[in-house]
């Protein structure tokens, strides 16, 4: 009965169709995102239709060419095999695409050949024109809101009947379809289901399509490739598409709770509004407009992901594959081992409303699969990357006075650290990873990524009076201890014996993917990753001296690092690689020894020449979001280098003046004067109009409110250098 009502509501929408022009207002913030910057080279983003933190990512789609086109997108390629609604941003690797439509000329198409000439994006906003043989056949035009997409296709006057093709097939490329199913339902309506096995172990995408006017659908390939028909009647064809992990009941009402009409520039609109919304709550004054176009297209990518995952009815399919239904939000596309750094730091200062869903995501999660999420895609535990990532996001969000159950949450994050999976056996068993134990790999760099989410497990024990516990993760979270030779100054793997690997065959600059001790990078850059106990680290090198001697070195060091080398080691600065996320806290160590004007200069340089207004923008992956974060809250001048619990370190704000919308009606202002690209460093600082002479701040002075001011000058200062003002 429902599914009845639905259809007749959804036909009973169906309106006149206007044609008006999406153009920001002079105020808007949407204006300076330039979406195709990361669309080439290996930044990977998703480019197309959303909404900020859409489950639907519209867009084209391409044949993958390999690893370049996790995205299903790449600037260098000018070949279409359809519009998918799901799309990932900046992953390395691929997936979805999911239930894709393509204007062709005749049924015996399976692809098209574009220009990017004849693309255009704006946030919430794609639209291209097809040729064929050079000469235009349509207009596609895309939009989307959270849970549905909406097509506009204007086909020329000498196609006598509009053709879509209906693909159920075609994914990213790493995926494989199990059952897909398309069924036309009424002369206006398709409905279906696309299950597929890939990255997500298993994916369920149920969609209702409708259309403007009647279609027919003809099986080409039973269900999974259909041609849709339709006369050209000189007007453009609307197609919206709902989309649900539950069913299609599900997708067709969040179709029509999203776009009950058909006002293709109003959803547009919409969609733009919504963007203005959220980048607004970061408002910078800068006479760069090209440093402000980078900044604002960073602050758009981090808020591609994580995706919601529930329906207009709260229902939601649980990583148990059962449907659920709870008071909360639901979201996925989880890439923590990126994300824990930046990315989600800066949501519990701009996105502070989100942050209960977000623990309740996280602890719904663990008690339907047994453990917090690593990476979590459309509901799924991949297990991707090392570690355990989830507990620095959720003891983030308890440190920081959340609504979050501590009692839950300490359970979720102990629970899951001593399970015997993922080398926490051995962990458990020796204290470290040896590498000679089965066939574990990475040990060093698994090692490590356990020790500081074990630091982020104490401080919640602590917090929740459980001494027990206490104790005993934060002895864990001093394992990397074992993992630092003092002959060679270099975190390495060692045996169960307790011995280091032979020196004579250790090679501190190879990066050979996923070799024995370091996953993504070399000895020089899993060094520094303990960014729980810098202070710990300063003592394995015996004096301040020796430390800030190698992290000198680690900017300075070039070396061949291997024919096998991993692609995701780039950004290089010496062996400082931007490119990847393990070394994205590594420059405000600087504030830990009191030089706080070295990390000043590094900053700046990381700033101007990483990040660019260029589809080859991005010196890495945009991994969901972790590479514009780090520009995002480094440019404003703060980073938090710690895995929990708010210290941001102060660093070289690019802008003369961010200031940023904290919520509860409070704003906090990051205020320069005489900065430029040579007046680089702190000289004073004042809080609220107050001496402040830490090279650090804390979220409750952030999200209080106020005005942090910096006189910045072109030599280094004394600020922040003296022992009792460092983190």
């Amino acid at each position: 009965m429902m599914m009845k009502k639905t259809l007749m509501t959804a036909l009973a929408a169906i309106a006149t169709i206007g044609c008006i022009a999406i153009t920001p207002s002079n105020d808007s913030f949407t204006q300076w995102v330039n979406p195709r910057i990361g669309t080439g080279g290996h930044g990977h983003v998703f480019y197309g239709a959303n909404v900020p933190f859409g489950y639907v990512q519209l867009g084209p789609t391409e044949p993958t060419q390999g690893w370049d086109w996790c995205s299903g997108y790449h600037d260098s390629d000018s070949v279409l095999i359809g519009f998918g609604h799901q799309h990932l941003s900046g992953t390395g690797i691929g997936d979805l695409g999911d239930i894709a439509l393509l204007p062709v000329t005749s049924r015996d198409n399976r692809k098209v050949i574009f220009s990017h000439k004849d693309e255009q994006a704006k946030l919430g906003y794609y639209s291209i024109t097809l040729r064929d043989q050079g000469k235009p056949y349509v207009k596609v035009e895309l939009t989307a809101s959270q849970r549905a997409g909406m097509h506009r296709y204007t086909f020329t006057r000498d196609q006598q009947t509009m053709q879509l093709l209906l693909d159920l097939r075609q994914g990213i490329g790493w995926d494989s379809p199990k059952e897909m199913k398309m069924q036309q339902v009424s002369p206006r309506v398709i409905m279906g289901t696309r299950n597929s096995r890939g990255w997500a172990n298993w994916q369920i995408d149920h969609f209702a399509m409708v259309f403007s006017q009647d279609v027919k659908l003809e099986k080409l390939a039973l269900d999974s490739l259909g041609l849709i028909t339709t006369a050209n009647t000189g007007r453009p064809l609307l197609v919206k598409v709902g989309m649900s992990a539950v069913s299609s009941q599900n997708a067709m009402m969040n179709m029509m709770a999203e776009m009950p009409d058909w006002d293709f520039d109003a959803v547009a609109q919409a969609a733009d509004q919504a963007w203005n919304q959220e980048l607004s709550k970061v408002n910078i004054t800068t006479t760069d407009d090209e440093a402000r176009t980078v900044f604002y297209t960073a602050l758009y990518h981090t808020m591609v992901a994580p995706s919601v995952f529930s329906d207009v009815n709260g229902e939601y399919r649980g990583s148990d594959g059962k449907v659920h239904e709870g008071d909360f939000t639901n979201y996925t596309t989880l890439s923590l081992w990126d994300t824990y750094r930046a990315a989600h730091p800066l949501q519990t200062i701009i996105h502070r409303e989100k942050q209960r869903d977000m623990a309740q995501t996280f602890l719904h999660i663990f008690e339907q699969q047994g453990k917090l999420p690593v990476w979590h895609l459309m509901g799924n535990e991949t297990d991707c990357m090392v570690g355990n990532p989830g507990a620095p996001v959720l003891a983030d969000l308890v440190l920081k006075g959340f609504d979050v159950d501590t009692a839950a949450a300490l359970k979720a994050m102990v629970t899951s650290a001593m399970l015997d999976e993922r080398s926490m056996k051995w962990l458990k068993q020796y204290g470290y990873i040896p590498y000679d134990m089965e066939s574990e790999k990475e040990t060093v760099a698994r090692g490590l990524e356990y020790a500081l989410a074990d630091w982020c497990i104490a401080r919640i024990a602590s917090l929740a009076g459980d001494q027990e516990n206490y104790n005993y993760f934060d002895k864990r979270s001093k394992s990397y201890r074992h993992y630092f030779d003092k002959k060679s100054r270099f975190m390495r793997g060692k045996d169960s014996k307790g011995n280091f690997r032979d020196l004579k065959d250790f090679d501190p600059l190879s990066t050979k993917h996923r070799n024995d001790d370091y996953c993504e990078g070399n000895a020089w850059q899993y060094t520094w990753l303990v960014p729980h106990d810098v202070h710990g680290l300063v003592d394995l090198f015996g004096s301040e001296k020796a430390f800030i001697s190698k992290l000198d070195s680690l900017f300075i060091v070039e070396g061949d690092m291997g024919e096998e080398a991993s692609p995701d080691v780039s950004g290089l600065i010496g062996q400082y690689a931007h490119g990847n996320e393990p070394s994205h806290h590594i420059i405000y160590m600087y504030n830990y020894v009191g030089q706080p004007y070295k990390a000043a200069r590094l900053i700046r340089q990381v700033l101007r020449e990483q990040y660019r207004n260029d589809v080859d923008g991005l010196s890495g992956n945009e991994d969901v979001g972790q590479m514009s974060a780090w520009y995002v809250l480094s440019s404003i001048g703060l980073y938090q280098e710690e895995p929990a619990g708010g210290k941001y370190i102060i660093g070289s704000p690019l802008f003369n003046e961010a200031t940023i919308n904290v919520g509860d009606g409070k704003t906090f202002t990051v205020k320069t004067i005489n900065n430029s690209d040579k007046n680089i460093y702190v000289q004073s600082v004042t809080l609220n109009g107050k001496r402040y002479d830490k090279s650090y701040i804390d979220y409750r002075d952030i999200i209080a409110g106020g005005t942090l001011q910096l006189v910045m000058g072109p030599k280094p200062g004394k600020w922040g250098t003296a022992k009792k003002n460092r983190p």
